[in-house]
């Protein structure tokens, strides 16, 4: 019996049934503001090792391939494949997870969906944009028969703008999609984590009008910027249209600041201004105070909604300032995968479950690694009080010289910046985790901290560096990338890769005047496996590791925060020991299925006293 799933969107265009062409379009910012229909649900899928379906056997792309949902219409006609006669998976999901086939599978996977456009006039020239939360790795986009665009990274969003293959009735969307690694993509090839394959978060088709605003951004601005000792507040605005048009009118409203301006753009199709707030009045985002503000943007008849909190981040010395004053991240690497048996996490239940066992923790602070995390859970953390530091895969042994390369990485983090340049709690941008020294790693890694600072000069760069330059019990940081990233962090595996015994001989020089965090710590432990604390993975040994490393890191000079690895035992294919790993990295302060170890309580405790 086959599944077929129609959708109604109600679009307030007449859609044209010829196909005449799509595109890639720059990602629309704050996508759920906009009137959509979601195409999340069941889609008909398709493996395909040997691709079969986008090459021929010359490995030569051929003109019959899948995305063709080719149905025979002569009794003689051959037609190995079958969209609607194919199982479904519900999407946004894993194929990992949702057949067990799939587990360990890498290569080429094809996607189906059907749905329904119902339209009732052109007179607004609406436009359609086919939406995708993130898709991993590699990813072609059909729809009804026409090639729409080419994607690859597998943790950022994009969109193309698909009005012209539209059709008022019955439409179809196939999607191949290829998670098979290669050295010089971004991750690389080998990485700690599951390769989880598939169309991963949400899928939807977004209503806009024929000028939209592409992207608009509110920042309080920083202390140092504001004249002393007055008594207003600056919060700065910009926005831009998708096209380079003068003449539209933009007006941003707080109505709780009783803020309201109107703007008109200029001929770039661009608007910007500063807004004065009474410092009295402006509530601070904050973790203890973590307020938003409803704001309401309109661009000549369209309305747009967002929710924003106002703070300020920066760093004094050794120090880091959330608002002016010195704080303490009190932090937790997570992984983006579902709190309760793995699989990638996609949902804002996934994101509350993980971010609250992260707040009964103690902590203030989390790092989403080791790539931009869905949106849900970026702004659940939001909500919650959680500070965010968001990093893009640059990870290991990226190929340094392959401008390919540096162009994937580029587009990754102009995406992530772009998705949540506008939330409050994300307050550090982070490029890289543990690279190899080299000439070309510093002029990548160096380049792509000064871009970022191109795209937003409101927040902190860092990344996790590794420490080189250890000898017998001192161990110095010695990086290049120091010249431009605002806060040092490094990880550290004192305890694990390193006999425990030695920390407290340890001792730590940072040569730089710049705040200090520790992105990793820790060590392994199967819960419920108990033994004497020098028994490796039992959870009296993590234990012991946690309580040394405490003592060992509270002697560090300009410590600002740790976020020790990690939250969650999550699945790793590199974690093969059976009876203890079984493809998971046993790092948690939680099991897999979310129990306490015992050096959840000597983190907790620690932070307390923070």
């Amino acid at each position: 019996m086959t599944t077929r799933h129609i959708i109604t969107i109600m679009l307030g265009l007449l859609l044209p049934v010829m196909a005449v062409g799509a595109e890639q379009v720059p990602l629309l910012q704050n996508v759920k503001a906009y009137e959509s229909m979601s195409l999340n649900g069941d889609w008909h899928y398709i493996v395909d090792l040997q691709e079969e379906g986008y090459y021929d056997y010359r490995m030569n792309p051929t003109r019959w391939g899948f995305f063709n949902n080719a149905k025979p219409q002569r009794p003689e006609d051959l037609i190995e494949y079958d969209f609607d006669k194919s199982p479904t998976m519900k999407i946004p999901s894993d194929w990992n997870t949702q057949d067990e086939r799939l587990f360990f599978y890498e290569g080429t996977v094809w996607f189906y969906k059907q749905f329904r456009v119902e339209s009732l006039e052109l007179r607004d020239g609406a436009r359609a944009l086919l939406y995708f939360g993130a898709v991993n790795y590699d990813s072609h986009v059909y729809v009804n028969g026409q090639h729409v665009g080419h994607h690859i990274g597998g943790f950022t969003p994009f969109n193309y703008d698909v009005t012209d293959l539209l059709k008022e009735g019955e439409n179809v969307v196939i999607v191949k999609v290829d998670n098979k690694r290669h050295a010089e993509d971004v991750p690389t090839q080998i990485f700690d984590w599951w390769n989880y394959g598939g169309i991963t978060r949400d899928v939807m088709l977004v209503k806009v009008t024929p000028v939209y605003l592409e992207d608009y951004s509110l920042q309080l601005k920083s202390s140092k910027f504001q004249v002393p000792n007055s008594k207003y507040r600056e919060i700065s605005f910009s926005a831009r249209l998708n096209k380079k048009e003068s003449g539209h009118k933009v007006c941003v409203l707080i109505p709780e600041l009783k803020l309201e301006q109107q703007l008109t753009t200029d001929a770039e199709g661009m608007v910007s201004t500063t807004l004065k707030v009474n410092s009295k009045k402006l509530s601070l985002w904050s973790p203890a105070n973590p307020k938003l503000y409803d704001v309401c943007l309109s661009l000549d008849t369209a309305t747009y909604a967002d929710k924003i909190g106002f703070r300020t981040i920066e760093t004094r010395d050794k120090q880091i300032l959330l608002n002016g004053q010195p704080i303490f991240l009190k932090g937790i690497s997570i992984h983006n995968e579902k709190p309760n048996g793995g699989g990638r996490a996609n949902s804002a239940e996934d994101a509350r479950t993980l971010l609250s066992w992260a707040k009964e923790l103690g902590c203030n602070f989390v790092r989403l690694a080791h790539y931009p995390h869905h949106e849900e859970m970026v702004r659940e953390a939001e909500k919650m009080g959680l500070l965010v530091w968001s990093e893009i895969p640059v990870y290991w042994t990226i190929a340094w010289k392959n401008p390919k390369t540096y162009e994937n990485a580029k587009q990754q983090l102009t995406d992530m910046i772009v998705r949540d340049h506008n939330r409050a709690n994300i307050i550090i941008w982070s490029i890289a985790n543990e690279t190899p020294h080299s000439p070309e790693r510093d002029t990548f890694l160096g380049n792509l901290a000064q871009y970022a600072r191109t795209l937003d000069n409101s927040r902190l760069i860092s990344m996790a560096m590794e420490v080189t330059g250890a000898s017998n019990y001192v161990n110095r940081l010695n990086d290049n990338m120091n010249q431009y990233v605002d806060v040092v962090s490094f990880n550290q595996y004192i305890g694990w890769y390193r006999d425990v015994n030695d920390a407290p001989k340890m001792r730590w020089e940072i040569p730089y005047n710049k705040p200090v965090i520790i992105s990793e710590f820790g060590g392994g432990a199967k819960y419920g496996y108990h033994g004497a604390k020098n028994q490796r993975w039992t959870e009296e040994f993590q234990e012991n590791l946690y309580a040394e490393n405490i003592a060992m890191l509270d002697k560090i000079d300009g410590l600002a925060g740790t976020t020790p690895w990690i939250l969650k035992d999550f699945r790793s294919p590199r974690r093969v020991l059976p009876g203890i790993q079984d493809y998971y990295n046993r790092k948690g302060l939680f099991s897999d299925k979310g129990e306490k170890k015992l050096a959840f309580f000597v983190l907790k405790q620690w932070y307390e006293t923070k």
